[in-house]
């Protein structure tokens, strides 16, 4: 029996358990704002390194041409997305696999925290020849930047 191996198998495994002990603990009915300060605060605790707020340019052709926010990054390799809505509305998805078509970022997380704690996760491999025009996530832009 072959084992299919996930991208960042680990580290998605991770972040959906904290992902799961936030919402057990605060439940339903906050904005997205508190469950983003719990969620950096759980992975902070479980060893994680995140960067709230990541700004990444979105590039055209190989130039720039939008600024756009991501709302948590975790290790620098996988995207966070989180949303607190009653229903998820069916643009979240294309939202998050914009932001890794966009960027250099394989794997994203959407975290809906709603009337039931929900998951999505998207992979988006960038072998393919077009991936020379997106953004290497090291090179995010500096938010004092966009002001």
């Amino acid at each position: 029996m072959n084992h299919l191996v996930l991208v960042d198998e680990a580290l998605s495994r991770s972040v959906i358990g904290a992902f799961y002990e936030v919402y057990n603990t605060l439940r339903y009915g906050f904005v997205e704002t508190v469950y983003v300060n719990a969620l950096v605060q759980e992975l902070g605790t479980r060893g994680h390194r995140v960067a709230r707020e990541v700004t990444v340019r979105v590039m055209y052709k190989g130039q720039p041409i939008a600024i756009q926010r991501l709302d948590i990054v975790v290790g620098d390799r996988l995207v966070v997305e989180v949303k607190s809505t009653f229903d998820l509305h069916k643009a979240s998805l294309r939202q998050l696999r914009s932001y890794l078509q966009a960027t250099r970022y394989e794997v994203g997380l959407l975290l809906h925290f709603g009337p039931e704690a929900r998951f999505h996760r998207l992979v988006c491999r960038h072998d393919e020849p077009d991936a020379g025009d997106r953004p290497d996530p090291a090179d995010a832009v500096d938010p004092r930047e966009t002001q």
